[in-house]
């Protein structure tokens, strides 16, 4: 026995597992006090109706048809990348190079376009283009996952530092493929031979992303939750020392699943590249291999709640983008408002696994 007397006053203890719909419950409150926040924030700092801000924000994601496409289209890109990072990140190998796995993969896409548009039938052209994108991104997730099977490097560091090797590697060819020469920029690639541009669908420029990255969706949750690969990635997650002592091979499974993220970043720069800009620039990922970090923890690493996660915050950016073109405001302040609601949203997932305990004065425990 002993006194509460010099304690804090608050007590945080670790949670039982909490049922679905009360984790959903909590995620829910912080949203809704979220946005309680944020019309706060935008009465005071701009003056504005924030029943207005809120319209808006709705309105940038679905107000016309091509919006809604332009919506899907990101989500399925954002996804995408997100699948490709959440099988290393499950293994607790922390690969922060999306970007540069996506630009290697658009680069490679861009140069069977540029060296190859005129030389093969279109439907060999796109298969080149599948391989070669697939190729390059998977080497370039297997570069960093080999120092680390071998050598036990940084994996962090080493998927950063790839990204900016990535970026010049990109912003080379950009020089020396530039069209017209001196202008810095590619242009739009096989523009009157359309040789590499991935198919249209019924008339929808975006669908084939879309299908694409559900098919990926579907086959990343089955290789996850009912393989053998899937099984012995979560092993390596939870503890190496359990992994090789039931047999595992830890440095195999690093390197492998790093091949199978990077391939599958590289499919989101031939969608990017071959699908919808028909171009290649240093920017063309802009930044979803960060976003999709959050993507993938705020999932819990599950590729089907990756969709609403993905769905979120790409609708919040639309949102916030909507805002400064609707009320002129500054830019910056539409991302004010998106970075209040995911403080909310990612700080609910303490609260999900936690609890706070407010000490009574008085109170004897054990």
């Amino acid at each position: 026995m002993h006194n509460q007397k010099g304690m804090p006053l608050f007590h945080i203890t670790k949670r039982k597992a909490l049922p679905w719909y009360g984790a959903w419950l909590i995620r829910g409150a912080a949203i809704l006090m979220a946005l309680v926040v944020c019309a706060v924030v935008t009465t005071a700092l701009t003056g504005e109706n924030p029943i207005e801000i809120y319209k808006t924000i709705w309105k940038g994601a679905f107000g016309t048809q091509r919006k809604i496409w332009i919506l899907g289209q990101n989500i399925a890109i954002l996804l995408c990348v997100s699948l490709a990072v959440t099988p290393a990140f499950k293994m607790h190998f922390w690969n922060v190079g999306g970007e540069g796995q996506i630009l290697i993969g658009g680069l490679a896409t861009a140069a069977c376009m540029i060296l190859l548009g005129d030389k093969l039938p279109n439907w060999l052209l796109i298969l080149t283009m599948v391989a070669a994108s697939c190729l390059a991104g998977a080497i370039w997730g297997a570069i960093p996952a080999f120092f680390k099977a071998k050598w036990n490097t940084n994996e962090t560091l080493f998927t950063l530092m790839m990204n900016y090797v990535a970026t010049q590697l990109v912003a080379f060819f950009v020089i020396l493929w530039e069209v017209p020469k001196g202008a810095g920029k590619i242009g739009i690639i096989n523009q009157s031979t359309e040789a590499g541009w991935l198919p249209v669908i019924g008339g929808y420029k975006y669908l084939l992303n879309i299908l694409v990255v559900a098919v990926i969706t579907i086959l990343m949750h089955f290789y996850l939750s009912r393989s053998k690969h899937g099984y012995e990635i979560a092993v390596v997650g939870e503890s190496e020392r359990t992994a090789r002592y039931i047999g595992i091979k830890v440095e195999k499974v690093i390197i492998r699943t790093m091949i199978l993220s990077g391939a599958i970043c590289g499919i989101a720069g031939l969608l990017l590249v071959g699908g919808t800009d028909h171009t290649i620039t240093t920017t063309i990922s802009g930044g979803r291999g960060f976003t999709a970090v959050m993507v993938s923890w705020l999932a819990k690493f599950n590729p089907l709640i990756m969709v609403f996660t993905s769905f979120l915050l790409v609708f919040l950016s639309r949102g916030a983008s909507e805002i400064s073109t609707s009320f002129g405001l500054n830019h910056s302040f539409g991302d004010i408002l998106t970075g209040i609601i995911l403080f909310f949203i990612i700080g609910s997932e303490f609260f999900i696994s936690y609890k706070l305990s407010i000490r009574k004065s008085g109170k004897k425990e054990a």
